[in-house]
């Protein structure tokens, strides 16, 4: 019984820690460098036929910067053609298609005027290029490069937001280079996207009591009125209220992109204080632009067509997307709800994104042998 006791008693002393002996083995502050660097470690693609790239290529006269990562190189390649305008989605990438990455060979790119191509160009030769018609020429090199250097014949591109008028405007020029365009926070006619957002914002401030809100949007009405363009300052006034009241992610007030965006292994530390500097400098110049953009009659397009849409999207409103999807003919076409998502489908139901792309989009192009088998 006695050496037994001492055993017990030997063990209870090694789980007893005093606070001298806690502190001798507390670590030491992580650096974002640390954190980052395990995010890199564990994201790391180690297959034998994986491809893993973060490189600038000359697009459009200037240097713009392509990550390029997957599995397996076989698969079909998914271009993301991110919104804002200037708001990148390789910041997002470590997390929110990591697990793409089994099943495409998934590429992100930092458009002009965005995250490393805004800080890697000098912004005052960048700013006579920034016309929307522009950003449509630069898909256009980008995926012909990629066509060539990955061999493929065609890919998939998925236009989110802003980038869903970069896509659409490139699958109606390029639709024989496409598996299918995905367009995700799809524009169908703005106008009537921002009269609806600025009546759901309205309302949700109304109802919450919130006096500020209601002052805030009463003074900018009537908002979105037809034939005349919105000054910038009642968008971005308009956008502050309706993303409060879960327009831009359901159930959150606020986006979660620049969280996800501190820890990318994409951005070394001094860039990512500046992820979204460019941000700012493209809405100024495409913006306004963009929130004319009416697709409602163009209703034919020569590839298949996919829609994700968030039932809670009041950013680019969902149930105008819907409108605009019923009107248009294609080889075929698909529409999907994403119940728990507003506008920021990629982050708030990554599962779903993923299990779709890969249950309903990939088949696209298994049906041409362009997977890994």
């Amino acid at each position: 019984m006695k050496k037994l006791a001492a055993r017990l008693f030997a063990i209870t002393s090694l789980m007893i820690a005093t606070p001298q002996s806690i502190a001798a083995q507390a670590p030491e502050p992580l650096t974002r460098q640390d954190a980052v660097a395990v995010v890199r470690e564990l994201r790391h693609i180690v297959t034998p036929n994986g491809i893993e790239r973060a490189e600038a290529i000359r697009i459009g006269g200037i240097d713009q910067f392509v990550s390029i990562r997957g599995a397996d190189r076989r698969n079909p390649v998914l271009l993301i053609i991110h919104g804002g305008p200037g708001f990148p989605t390789t910041p997002l990438a470590w997390w929110a298609t990591h697990g793409l990455e089994e099943y495409f060979t998934v590429v992100h790119w930092d458009q002009r005027g965005s995250g490393k191509t805004y800080l890697m160009n000098d912004p005052k030769a960048v700013a006579p290029t920034m016309k929307p018609e522009r950003f449509v020429d630069d898909t256009e090199e980008l995926v012909a490069w990629l066509r060539k250097d990955l061999h493929k014949d065609k890919v998939f591109v998925l236009g989110t937001s802003w980038g869903s008028y970069v896509g659409l405007k490139f699958a109606l020029r390029r639709p024989e280079w496409l598996h299918a365009y995905i367009g995700m926070g799809q524009l169908g006619s703005s106008p009537e996207s921002e009269r609806r957002g600025y009546a759901f914002a309205l309302a949700a401030a109304r109802k919450a009591g919130n006096a500020q809100a209601v002052a805030d949007l009463e003074s900018i009405a009537p908002y979105a009125a037809p034939g005349k363009p919105i000054p910038l300052k009642d968008i971005q006034l308009e956008r502050k209220w309706s993303d409060y009241f879960g327009g831009i992610m359901a159930y959150r007030q606020h986006q979660m992109d620049s969280i996800a965006g501190r820890l990318s292994p994409d951005y070394s530390d001094e860039e990512a204080k500046h992820l979204y500097d460019g941000n700012g400098f493209s809405e100024g110049f495409l913006l306004s632009d963009v929130l004319s953009v009416d697709f409602m009659n163009m209703t034919k397009l020569g590839c298949p067509l996919v829609i994700f849409a968030g039932r809670h999207d009041r950013t680019v409103n969902s149930t105008v997307a819907k409108d605009w999807y019923d009107r248009v003919r294609a080889p075929a076409k698909q529409f999907v709800w994403f119940e728990n998502s507003a506008h920021e489908i990629m982050i708030e139901e990554p599962g779903k994104f993923l299990l779709t792309l890969v249950q309903q989009v990939r088949p696209i192009a298994a049906r041409t042998g362009d997977v890994a088998r």
